[in-house]
């Protein structure tokens, strides 16, 4: 039986993707398991897997097309000798069936009843256009702002004394709510979308690059970050020689080949440290809610690798239990498929804390956008040699400049002081690393 295959939800976030292309052709036989597809996600590129065999019969959507929506059908599987055409229809939404509207009711002719007569307060009395008041309840109306047509007289003839101003001074509200609700205002227009801000017009030769589905999110959660989250930022100088010294000795244990082998780089012992720092601070491994500050149990700790289209952050989990020699090989399998597209939505979705390190480009100070919900993220410079005092005396020193930036609302100026004085405690006495 024909059935079809369908764009398949590879992030619980994930509404639509672009299918980067097929790996089966139409009139290929297809097992259940086999890769047919690579679709590219709000994260990375993905491998698609076929939960049932068949042919390719017909394939709905080529590969290259963007904004693919979820549970979209995006090719046909069949049994040998079948027409794709025998593919059932994607089932469309039906329309709401509206409640059917009473029949109007014959109107009947309304009678009136006869309107009784009104007793009227006698109202102030006027001569010709002039109203009859006394001299003082002229002047107390002028001063009040009232008008001497609308209070009721009660001296003689209907004339306006000082106690009818009063009275009607007593209760003002009262006078101006009539017209007020009798004149109700309309209510106020839905408010217009704002337009969007018109492109640049670009005048100067160039090429457009279009922006891939990874691109687009990180600007926009980059723009999110800098717009809602409070940065805040502290920098170190640490120096890094004892730690260049621990791991040539570690290097030089490895076998050079075989399941125990390792390579260690600066950037496993900085993960190392960041994640013994937050064991012992728990403060700054959380996140941010209105309700509470969320503080995790787990260290898991995100890593910036960069990719084609941008950057993605693999996770290490628990760090601070992993030794040495694991958080190393981890990192190298899980950059390796980053770079490659295969990494799985939980290797890369989630994390306390993040670690963004530019040494290896020689970069000397930077600082890092924080990555939401997370509160931090560890900015690490390169390592160069510069003049330090030592015992009041000049020397040469590997220095490194680190700066941890903070979501304010759940770090304050003086746990994040704290927190890096503490990270580079560890790294300048690297063998506690090993404890």
């Amino acid at each position: 039986m024909a059935t079809n295959i369908l764009m398949p939800a590879l992030s619980p976030t994930m509404t639509e993707g672009t299918l980067a292309r097929w790996l089966k052709n139409e009139g290929d036989t297809v097992k259940a398991g086999d890769i047919i597809a690579e679709i590219e996600t709000d994260k990375a590129t993905m491998e698609v897997e076929a939960v049932d065999e068949g042919i390719l019969g017909k394939i709905l959507v080529q590969g290259g097309t963007a904004g693919v929506k979820v549970n979209d059908p995006i090719a046909v599987l069949v049994e040998p000798g079948e027409s794709a055409d025998a593919a059932p229809a994607p089932k469309a939404e039906a329309p709401k069936a509206e409640a059917p509207k009473p029949a109007p009711a014959p109107e009947t002719p309304k009678t009136e009843p006869a309107a009784a007569p009104k007793a009227e307060a006698p109202k102030a009395a006027e001569s010709g256009d002039r109203t009859i008041a006394s001299p003082l309840a002229r002047r107390m109306a002028a001063q009040a702002g009232l008008d001497l047509a609308g209070i009721n007289g009660s001296g003689p003839n209907g004339r306006i004394v000082k106690t009818d101003v009063e009275a009607a001074l007593a209760k003002p509200q009262a006078a101006k709510a009539e017209p007020a609700q009798a004149a109700a205002p309309a209510p106020a227009p839905a408010a217009a979308p704002a337009p969007k801000a018109p492109a640049p017009a670009i005048t100067a030769p160039h090429t457009a690059v279009p922006n891939s589905s990874i691109r687009k999110v990180i600007a926009r959660r980059l723009t999110e970050s800098k717009q809602q989250v409070p940065h805040f930022y502290v920098s170190m100088d640490i120096e890094i020689d004892a730690l260049l010294k621990l791991r040539s000795q570690l290097n030089a244990t490895s076998p050079k080949d075989g399941p125990g082998a390792f390579k260690l780089s600066v950037n496993d012992l900085v993960i190392k440290a960041a994640a013994v720092t937050l064991r012992r601070m728990p403060q700054v491994n959380a996140t941010w809610t209105e309700e509470a500050i969320l503080q995790y149990h787990d260290v898991d700790i995100s890593v910036a690798v960069s990719i084609p289209d941008g950057l993605i952050t693999p996770i290490i989990r628990k760090a601070d239990q992993a030794g040495l020699a694991s958080i190393s090989n981890q990192m190298k399998d899980l950059a390796a498929r980053a770079k490659s597209g295969k990494l799985k939505p939980e290797e890369f979705q989630g994390g306390g804390f993040s670690i963004s390190n530019m040494g290896m480009y020689g970069v000397r100070d930077f600082a890092a956008i924080i990555n939401p919900p997370q509160a931090g993220i560890l900015a690490v410079s390169a390592g160069e040699q510069r003049p330090v005092v030592k015992d009041g005396a000049l020397a040469i020193a590997t220095v490194m400049t680190c700066t941890l930036s903070v979501d304010h609302r759940v770090v304050d100026g003086a746990l994040a002081a704290e927190w890096i004085a503490t990270f580079k405690k560890i790294v300048e006495e690297p063998l506690s690393l090993m404890l």
